[in-house]
């Protein structure tokens, strides 16, 4: 006999890395001619019950195959190779999803390349979903694997695998039925709606009803800067100056132009001339009054710049041939609605609802979305997201499982560091 050692014949079982990685890119290949054959993955084939049942059927047949002693295939199902190799390759379309601008909604333009293998929308290509599904099902042998002697010390690993397991299910198998629309509710109104449009730009009704009592708004306070007459861009060109009126500093120079604020009014309404007053009323905007001076010549002009809106006038000053001094449009620091929800089960919430501070009422998340932009603080209608997602809460679970794993994990790297120190 020689003491080399002699090469496996490739396919010979038990499968190790090079099997697995054909496997995988096999698996990638088939899921490549599915995506320029049928074209990107809809979600919405998958809604309920089908999206549990498939789901289910996969993790009952692993159960099956575990219940086989000493199966060598579900050995290989539950081995490090094929888990290792699946996550790789979810790693490297991960990447190429980081790397490639990511679309959503219906393409405006000419498919590209990249679009027709699937790499704009990644997340619902064919390739990417069946590596998903199969990552699944190993991670479910693997499980099923461990459980077949089940021990008390492996607690850590049990909270992170099927922690990871569960989060896995339900964000995948979960995203078909989440639904997501856009509903535009005019404040005061007579009744509450609960009607929003679909993509098709049908009419919908929702078990949800929202009132809008109020519309808030602050605004920081705007800007002045001159610009070019003819270009309309602010100068200088590759460093724009603006000047906010909030500051406490009253004079500001900008490319030999010295600006002086002599009075500036937030709610401004314009007299029978081009002056303006301080009134608080709807369709109110901020105006200033302003001296400019050119520093070369000494001459001053003043005058007033109102940045306008849709019921007051838009107003610069003309300060030269080529140069005029005008006011931006205040940007909006806080907007929230003071509404009042009704679900269908006779649940009513009232609440102050913020950009970022959502209100959860069942499988129903209700967010800020927007509003009249021209209107502005004087706009007469709310718009909110309404996401529908009966999955939610399983993802959250499967997450709080695997953050309670890997702090089990740190606990007990952590003792037995120390039983090796105080040997």
């Amino acid at each position: 006999m020689t003491n080399k050692q002699i090469k496996k014949p490739i396919w010979q079982k038990p499968w190790h890395f090079t099997e697995t990685i054909l496997i995988v890119v096999g698996i990638y290949l088939v899921g490549m001619v599915l995506q320029l054959s049928v074209g990107t993955f809809k979600f919405s084939n998958l809604a309920w019950p089908l999206n549990i049942i498939i789901g289910g059927s996969g993790i009952v047949l692993i159960l099956l195959l575990s219940l086989r002693k000493q199966s060598s295939f579900f050995q290989w199902l539950s081995g490090v190779p094929f888990s290792v190799t699946l996550i790789a390759a979810l790693i490297i379309q991960t990447i190429i999803m980081g790397i490639t601008p990511q679309l959503a909604g219906a393409l405006t333009h000419k498919p590209t390349v990249f679009d027709t293998l699937g790499f704009t929308r990644m997340t619902s290509s064919w390739p990417f979903i069946l590596i998903y599904f199969f990552t699944i099902l190993a991670l479910t042998a693997a499980i099923l694997n461990r459980l077949r002697i089940p021990k008390w010390r492996d607690y850590a690993f049990y909270l992170n695998h099927i922690g990871l397991l569960i989060f896995l299910f339900a964000s995948g198998f979960g995203a078909s039925d989440m639904k997501r629309y856009v509903m535009y509710v005019e404040e005061n109104a007579e009744m509450p709606e609960w009607r929003v449009y679909s993509e098709n730009k049908d009419v919908l009704e929702l078990p949800i009803a929202i009132s809008l009592k109020d519309f808030i708004m602050e605004e920081y306070a705007p800007k002045l800067t001159i610009i070019g007459r003819e270009s309309g861009k602010s100068i200088p060109e590759k460093d724009p100056a603006y000047f906010q009126l909030a500051d406490k500093k009253t004079d500001i120079e900008i490319e030999g132009w010295t600006i002086k604020v002599d009075s500036f009014i937030m709610d401004a309404v314009r007299n029978s001339d081009k002056s303006y007053r301080e009134i608080h009323m709807p369709g109110s905007c901020p105006a200033a009054l302003v001296t400019v001076q050119e520093k070369a010549t000494g001459k001053k002009i003043s005058g007033w710049v109102c940045c306008g809106n849709y019921a007051q006038l838009y107003m610069p000053l003309m300060i030269s041939d080529k140069y005029s001094l005008v006011m931006t449009r205040p940007e909006a620091k806080r907007f929230a609605s003071d509404i009042e929800v009704v679900a269908a089960s006779g649940e009513k919430v009232s609440t102050t609802l913020e950009v970022n501070k959502p209100l959860k009422m069942g499988n129903w998340t209700i967010y800020q979305y927007g509003y009249d932009n021209d209107a502005g603080k004087a706009s007469n209608y709310s718009s909110f997201e309404l996401v529908y997602d009966p999955w939610l809460n399983a993802v959250y679970f499967g997450i709080i499982l695997c953050a309670l794993g890997s702090l089990c994990l740190f606990w007990i790297g952590n003792k037995k560091r120390k039983e090796r120190n105080n040997d």
